[in-house]
């Protein structure tokens, strides 16, 4: 089963979008890999222009102002740890297509005030690594319910 469709099952996702092995969103070790490897100033370009409403999440990922990510699309590499924010945060979009079976829900869902974020928006949180995990929690939630305590 793919990661990405509009069903959960196809090819109209990000993953589709951007020029990276669906490995890495899935499997550790590529992980791992792409982020020792560095992003390219290509690949950046891709994840702005595929996630375009979020862009300024990117600017603050990237720690830079609007101006500024022509510079990010002509790095030869990216640094290990934009690397890795700018991967995890991808990451976070597939898993959130994966648990609304679809991009656009998931995107929805991602620009709504949501209780369990204390009312905040959970794209208002995916530019730090704990931000992104309370998003992935309530999305592990939202996915396989509430564990018992």
């Amino acid at each position: 089963m793919g990661i990405t469709g509009h069903d959960g099952t196809g090819s109209n996702g990000i993953v589709a979008e951007i020029s990276l092995p669906e490995e890495v969103y899935t499997d550790p070790a590529a992980f791992i890999k792409a982020v020792r490897e560095g992003l390219s100033g290509r690949v950046i370009k891709q994840v702005i222009s595929a996630l375009s409403t979020d862009r300024d999440l990117f600017v603050r990922l990237l720690e830079t102002d609007s101006g500024n990510l022509l510079h990010f699309y002509k790095l030869k590499i990216l640094g290990r740890a934009k690397s890795e924010a700018v991967l995890d945060t991808l990451k976070l979009y597939v898993e959130t297509e994966k648990a609304f079976r679809g991009r656009e829900i998931g995107q929805e869902w991602l620009h709504i005030e949501v209780p369990a974020l204390s009312g905040s928006r959970p794209v208002d949180s995916l530019d730090t690594f704990t931000g992104r995990e309370m998003v992935r929690q309530v999305l592990w939630k939202i996915s396989y319910g509430e564990p018992n305590g």
